[in-house]
């Protein structure tokens, strides 16, 4: 009896299979190489372009004060230093910093699929936790970590998030896009930190199993600066549950697909995660840059649409009557506003906004979504008479793997009946498709921002490491986090 009862137990209780989603994504990180020049020199550009994004965001009092120690004075002298600041700071705090300075403006890299999102937020966890590990290790005598090896992590952290997004839409259901970024994070920094794949796939599990928060922070009536902070949350935390995982903490292998109380029933409504692709190069060798634009994808054709049109109608303001704009579905869902908007979060995340912005002085800067700037009575004027419609193969098109377009187009009717031509713009100047027009153009972003915002010993030292590929992928990383921190 007492026998049969101990096999009928065992039974019962014998663990059940580990999700293969979470197989999948630690054999990737721990197991995979990746060969492809193509990737390793688009990881560059990703660097160059989050560097310029921080150094412009340390300018803005808002991001500003929201970054240091998680309270005064808790400082570490050997940890992670913190880009065009004087921080020293333990990883996770100082993941989350970098995460904040990346992200502040809305003008780092891009992805977009059935979710979007921004790859290169997953650098605020892999700088941090790298620059603390070089650091460590230089002080027990061995070799930092290289930058072609923070390379090889954006490369995977980028792949992990990008193919999650291609069939899985978060948005739909009301979840955040950052919940992506400390998936992949949590993966490549266990990695970074020397976690066999089971540690990794406790890692990885863990990060599930907090879920995802609210979108509210990036919609009307809800929005606010938490979407210029909510990746460097997602990369604080992602470093925590790394350290924790290296530490001994448990995993939950079925975290995703136990019913009732996992994370598909629960968050999803029961729809299964998948990977649409094999992980491998493919994200980060399409990934879509902010070129000229601080504003949120779905409106920099449309941006550049209206800046075509600035010539024809800055001197015809007063007399427009309507203006005309078509657009993909995703952007009627995300920044279609006509309401009056708050502040400069809800202004980035407004394609009227930006679309008068650009009729009106021919660019569009993080400076005009500041409260000074929108005081301009114009501004609500022409939003006033904007009238946006789907144009249902512009959504098509953004959803199709071979074109993955960003489509808008603008024309403008005036009081005497005239009209503009209508200007379309399919392909952002950041897309895969317009390279070779954009890279001399990143290079004078990340240029100007270095020679801006650094003295100029350090600057000449930073555009020396990035003026050669043989320099870049061999300079140790606390070395160029070295000449990037203010001290």
């Amino acid at each position: 009896m007492t026998l049969n009862m101990a096999a009928r137990s065992s039974h019962r209780y014998q663990p059940a299979a580990t999700d293969a989603l979470l197989i999948d994504i630690a054999d990737y990180v721990a197991n995979t190489p990746i060969h492809r020049a193509e990737a390793y020199q688009a990881a560059a550009w990703c660097l160059m372009d989050a560097i310029a994004c921080m150094l412009m965001a340390s300018s803005y009092p808002a991001c500003t004060q929201l970054l240091g120690p998680s309270v005064p004075g808790a400082t570490l002298a050997t940890g992670a230093r913190v880009p065009a600041t004087d921080y020293c700071l333990e990883p996770v705090q100082a993941a989350f910093n970098i995460g904040c300075l990346i992200r502040w403006l809305d003008f780092n890299d891009t992805w977009l699929a059935a979710e979007w999102g921004h790859p290169s937020d997953n650098l605020g966890s892999i700088l941090a936790i790298s620059d603390y590990l070089s650091r460590q290790r230089l002080a027990q005598g061995k070799p930092a970590i290289l930058l072609n090896d923070v390379f090889t992590a954006m490369i995977k952290a980028y792949d992990i998030q990008g193919v999650l997004a291609l069939e899985n839409s978060f948005n739909r259901v009301g979840l955040d896009h950052v919940l992506l970024v400390k998936i992949a994070s949590t993966a490549v920094v266990s990695d970074i930190l020397g976690a066999n794949q089971q540690q990794i796939i406790n890692a990885i599990s863990n990060a599930f199993m907090d879920g995802g928060c609210l979108r509210a922070y990036r919609h009307a009536p809800l929005t606010g600066t938490r979407k210029s902070w909510a990746a460097g949350d997602a990369c604080r935390r992602a470093v925590q549950l790394a350290l924790m995982a290296l530490q001994g903490d448990m995993g939950y292998r079925t975290v995703l697909s136990t019913q009732n109380w996992g994370f598909c029933d629960v968050l999803l409504k029961g729809k299964r995660l998948q990977l649409s692709q094999p992980l491998g190069s493919a994200v980060i060798e399409n990934i879509l840059f902010k070129i000229n634009y601080p504003a949120e994808f779905h409106a920099q054709t449309a941006v550049e649409a209206a800046v075509k049109l600035y010539p024809q109608v800055k001197d015809r303001i007063a007399e427009i009557s309507r203006i005309q704009i078509e657009t993909q579905q995703p952007a009627l869902r995300v920044i279609h506003k006509t309401a009056k908007l708050q502040n400069p979060a809800d202004r980035d995340h407004c394609l009227q906004y930006m679309v008068a912005v650009a009729l009106l002085t021919g660019q569009l800067s993080a400076d005009n979504y500041e409260d000074l700037f929108a005081q301009d009575e114009r501004i609500d004027q022409l939003r006033a008479k904007m009238q946006l419609k789907e144009n249902p193969q512009f959504s098509q098109d953004y959803l199709d793997p071979e074109k993955r377009s960003i489509a808008n187009s603008i024309q403008i009717f005036f009081q005497d009946n005239s009209f503009t031509r209508k200007v379309l713009v399919e392909f952002p100047l950041g897309h895969k498709r317009r390279r070779r027009e954009a890279m001399p153009l990143l290079r004078d972003k990340f240029e100007q921002a270095v020679s801006t915002h650094l003295s100029g010993k350090k600057a000449a030292g930073i555009l020396r490491i990035f003026a050669s590929d043989g320099i870049l992928t061999q300079t140790p990383v606390n070395e160029m986090m070295a000449l990037l921190a203010r001290q």
